[in-house]
């Protein structure tokens, strides 16, 4: 269960993927992130400058001048850099349950502001809604997207979710 936030090393992570792909500037590293995620999130710029800044302490990125925006605080991977991400990518499987958790538990949070009479959010005209149509456009947005990016048909899944760790052999112990 997470506590808050994206899983932690996430946005270091994606900053190494962006900046071994080429040399970025902060925003643009923000800009790549937003459109990654669909324009559904982005890291602030308090989390990722602090990144940058790290990096280059650690010597996994330095800073380059460019003649064509000296304005502009460009940074550019490392060797060592480069070693770090690798490490990195290697660890990156750990983080596939804390994502799942994320996205069911703001689901769950979701389905609990529409369906329990604990909360009582009034609708608005003209804006989003805690209701069972809304909630349907979510998931239909989720399986519309697994089906563009694993370029596949949804099938349902008939288990449980212990029958589905089980035969996927996900161990569920911490």
């Amino acid at each position: 269960m997470r506590k808050s936030g994206p899983p932690k090393g996430l946005i270091a992570y994606l900053v190494l993927e962006l900046l071994e792909e080429k040399p970025r500037y902060g925003y643009e590293i923000l800009k790549e992130i937003r459109e990654s995620s669909g324009g559904h999130w982005e890291p602030s710029y308090g989390s990722v400058y602090p990144i940058l800044y790290k990096f280059e302490e650690e010597s996994w990125a330095e800073r380059i001048d460019r003649e064509d925006e000296p304005d502009r605080k460009y940074f550019e991977l490392t060797d060592s850099g480069r070693e770090e991400l690798a490490d990195r990518r290697e660890s990156c499987t750990e983080k596939a349950s804390e994502f799942a958790d994320i996205i069911l538990g703001f689901f769950h949070v979701y389905a609990a502001f529409s369906t329990d009479d604990r909360f009582d959010i009034p609708e608005r005209d003209g804006e989003w809604r805690f209701d069972e149509t809304f909630s349907a456009w979510i998931v239909e947005q989720m399986v519309r997207h697994h089906e563009q990016y694993f370029e596949t048909e949804f099938d349902r899944i008939e288990a449980t979710p212990e029958t589905f760790y089980d035969r996927h052999g996900v161990d569920l112990e911490e």
